[in-house]
C-alpha cells in the first residue's frame, strides 16, 4: 500500500471508531475517548516524524 491508502485507511478506521463512541451511553463516552487518545499517541510515538506534513 502506498502511504496515501495507508493514510486513507487510518482515517476509515479512525472514523469508525468514532462512530462506535458516540454511540455509547454518555458516562461511557469520555474513558473511551481517553482509550482511543492514548492508541493515537502511542502509534505517533512509534514513528516520530512519520506521516507528518511540513
Amino acid at each position: 500500500m502506498s502511504n496515501g491508502e495507508d493514510a486513507a485507511v487510518v482515517s476509515e478506521d479512525l472514523l469508525s471508531a468514532l462512530e462506535v463512541i458516540e454511540q455509547q451511553p454518555l458516562k461511557d463516552r469520555a474513558s473511551s475517548y481517553a482509550s482511543l487518545h492514548d492508541e493515537l499517541a502511542r502509534r505517533l510515538e512509534s514513528n516520530p516524524g512519520e506521516n507528518r506534513s511540513s
